[in-house]
Order: C-alpha cells, then structure tokens, then sequence
C-alpha cells in the first residue's frame, strides 16, 4: 500500500501521535501498524516525529499537528487492520 506516509509528507505536517493499549483488542489495529507500518513511515520521513504511547485502558487515537499548532485527531478504537490505521491517519494529513 502506498499511502501519503510512505512518501515525503507535506513540510507543514510537525509530528504524528498514536496512542493506544498494551493489550486491549479495541487498539489490536494500531499494534499491528507500529509493527509492519511504522519503520516504512519513519524510513521515508526521517526527521518527522511520531510518538508512540501506550498506557493501560487507553483509547486507540491519532492526532497530527501541522504550522500554527493545528491539530486534526482520529479515533483507532475497533479499527482491526495496519492498513486501515495507516489510511485514517493519512486521512488526516491529507
């Protein structure tokens, strides 16, 4: 799949964050993008923060943050896939 985050993001885009939960099934999808998703993006995009955080009971989320402290957030929550995180995220880039 060859998303937006695979490719050099727009330069107004600063930093990318997901949150999710350890173990909880509702942040299964944003497991799976860190593992096969995540060293791709960083690859293309070296210096482009992405934080990962993970804290028990969290909700699976996304937020990017662009110039002037824009911020556009997703919910993860549910979402099964790495594709289908990796394509809400780039949603938001978009």
């Amino acid at each position: 799949m060859a998303s937006i985050l695979r490719k050099q993001v727009p330069a107004t885009l600063r930093e990318v964050r997901v949150f999710g939960c350890q173990t909880s099934p509702a942040s299964a999808g944003v497991r799976a993008f860190i593992k096969s998703s995540y060293p791709s993006i960083k690859a293309a995009n070296p210096t482009l923060p992405i934080l990962i955080r993970e804290a028990a009971g969290t909700p699976a989320r996304a937020f990017v943050r662009f110039d002037k402290g824009v911020e556009k957030s997703v919910a993860l929550d549910g979402v099964s896939s790495a594709d289908e995180v990796e394509k809400k995220i780039a949603a938001l880039v978009q």
